[in-house]
């Protein structure tokens, strides 16, 4: 009996008029994401392909099973998965944060398998080596002080001030944003899920994951907000390095969060990343 895959996904672009099917896009979110991210990209996207947005387990609407496996590797299975279950061929993998780093791994896995369902990966903000983790990350190996925090000041009111935290412009932080990635996490399962994920967010053998990253020979974008916070430009610099076909954006006055917080100016940088690297 196949089991369904813990992933909430959401899938555009088929019935649109002037849609490519040829060409798919997989979206992936960051860390307290969800597809909602994708908002300011999604209907450009939907015009040029075949559009799947990826709520991964255990954030938004995505099934949030108790089974203690919430580390990118699980992320990076499940998406392979994703793709075999549905045969999706010329697969652009857009990644945000620790959606970046989850399509870096499955790029990985892909050498593994020696298949090549991916044919290009968008990487915004990626992490992809060892480096200082965010505070709203780092109380996730406190769930004590967690949950107090919770309780004395509220998922939304944590929510709010994170994602003033990690922004250039704190001002332009709407309520819209605050509604929807506080939703998720209304729920007990919703906030175990977090931090089940935040304990595991460093994979397993990282250091020597990152040394294979030119095993990587797919065209990559690396989009960047120059004053990012969390996952610093540097190393985006050194993913830049490291992997062979890459090339390396930067937007000013932008945080950690390009496609909501430039959504007009970080689209037009990768649609001309797709126009200059067409799958033939």
């Amino acid at each position: 009996m196949k089991v369904a895959l813990p992933l909430k996904v959401t899938e555009l672009g088929n019935d649109r008029a002037g849609g490519n099917d040829d060409d798919t896009f997989v979206l992936l979110h960051g860390y307290a994401g969800s597809s909602f991210t994708w908002r300011g990209w999604e209907p450009h996207l939907a015009l040029r392909g075949r559009v799947l947005l990826v709520d991964m387990k255990g954030f938004g609407e995505a099934p949030k099973p108790d089974d203690g496996r919430y580390s990118p590797l699980d992320f990076a299975e499940l998406v392979t998965e994703l793709m075999e279950e549905r045969d999706l061929r010329r697969v652009t993998l857009v990644g945000h944060s620790l959606g970046g780093g989850v399509a870096l791994l499955s790029a990985l896995r892909e050498v593994d398998l020696d298949v090549r369902r991916i044919v290009r990966l968008v990487l915004v903000a990626a992490p992809g080596y060892r480096q200082r983790l965010p505070p709203f990350v780092g109380l996730s190996h406190r769930p004590r002080l967690s949950t107090l925090l919770l309780r004395a000041l509220g998922p939304r009111r944590i929510i709010r001030g994170a994602i003033r935290s990690i922004v250039y412009d704190r001002s332009a932080v709407s309520e819209e944003q605050i509604d929807a990635y506080t939703r998720p996490l209304l729920t007990k399962d919703g906030m175990r899920a977090l931090l089940d994920a935040g304990r595991q967010i460093v994979p397993e053998g990282m250091n020597e994951l990152s040394k294979r990253f030119g095993e990587i020979s797919v065209p990559v974008l690396l989009l960047w907000g120059r004053q990012d916070r969390v996952v610093p430009l540097s190393i985006g610099q050194r993913l830049a390095h490291d992997l062979p076909h890459a090339q390396i954006e930067i937007l000013e006055r932008c945080g950690h969060i390009p496609p909501e917080e430039l959504p007009e100016q970080s689209w037009q940088i990768v649609e001309s990343f797709l126009e200059g690297n067409p799958v033939l």
